[in-house]
């Protein structure tokens, strides 16, 4: 039984507009979560049938699936909401075969492909296992190659690597087919209601206490397609009407020092 599972579920290969840097983000996504300071974790990968993936290093493992590609997968295909709702239903289904893939773990994590973790997590969690589990509501924003990292305080409300949540509050059910799409869309294909479900449950979860998970921007496979933190923070119209939300954002750079590259991208050399 691991303490904490992180589960990192990955498109069909036909939603993804170029595999070899999908799958040069997957490997340093999980060479960030591989830097854990406690060893009482592991991680599964999701991805169907022949994917070709990374090498991958001791406690990861991969559940194959057969899900068919996502036909409104890129933004623009169709109505937005009609994008999102066929999102969350192909996310949520890989996400749910790879938790049964672990059930027995005390805690799950979801992990984008392309994003990073801090080093100290599991570690939190091992000091604090009857917890409900956490928001990360500090992280960073980074653009992909970059060298500096700015602070963003609300970070949950941005990126879905951003819930550590106990297993069983999932209510994962006892086979995939017992789970309604609509559980799947909402508990496991998005991050965005979750904690208010769980909080009206009264099982809230709490802020965690440090900066938790790093977002990265400004590359070519987003799904998300999100801008250079430069251009959406600094040099926007709507930034520069703010000028004191401007100012804040200056104060929260952070060069991608020895400290923030070891906590969170888990290489002696810059990604």
């Amino acid at each position: 039984m691991s303490l904490l599972t992180f589960i990192i579920p990955v498109r069909h290969q036909d939603n993804a507009r170029d595999w070899g840097l999908l799958k040069a983000n997957l490997a340093q996504t999980v060479a960030s979560i591989s830097s854990q300071t406690h060893d009482n974790w592991r991680g599964i990968i999701v991805a169907n049938e022949d994917a070709d993936l990374p090498d991958l290093p001791e406690r990861f493992s991969v559940v194959r699936v057969a899900f068919p590609p996502n036909n409104l997968h890129e933004m623009g295909k169709a109505d937005l909401e009609a994008v999102y709702e066929a999102f969350r239903a192909d996310k949520g289904r890989r996400v749910l075969s790879g938790m049964l893939a672990a059930r027995d773990s005390r805690f799950f994590m979801i992990v984008d492909d392309d994003d990073f973790v801090s080093a100290h997590i599991v570690r939190h969690i091992c000091e604090n296992p009857d917890a409900n589990g956490w928001t990360i509501e500090r992280g960073y924003i980074w653009d992909d190659g970059g060298s500096i990292l700015l602070g963003y305080d609300e970070f949950n409300h941005l990126c879905g690597t951003s819930l550590i949540v106990r297993s069983d509050l999932y209510g994962l059910p006892e086979t995939f087919e017992k789970a309604s799409l609509d559980w799947i869309k909402t508990m496991l294909g998005s991050h965005v209601r979750i904690a208010d479900i769980l909080a009206a449950n009264g099982t809230p979860l709490t802020a965690l206490p440090f900066r938790g998970a790093v977002y990265r921007v400004a590359h070519a496979g987003s799904h998300s397609k999100a801008s250079s933190l430069v251009r959406t923070y600094f040099l926007s119209r709507q930034a520069l009407k703010r000028p004191r939300r401007l100012l804040r954002h200056l104060g929260r750079l952070r060069f991608l020092n020895t400290r923030l590259h070891n906590e969170f991208f888990g290489r002696p050399e810059r990604p």
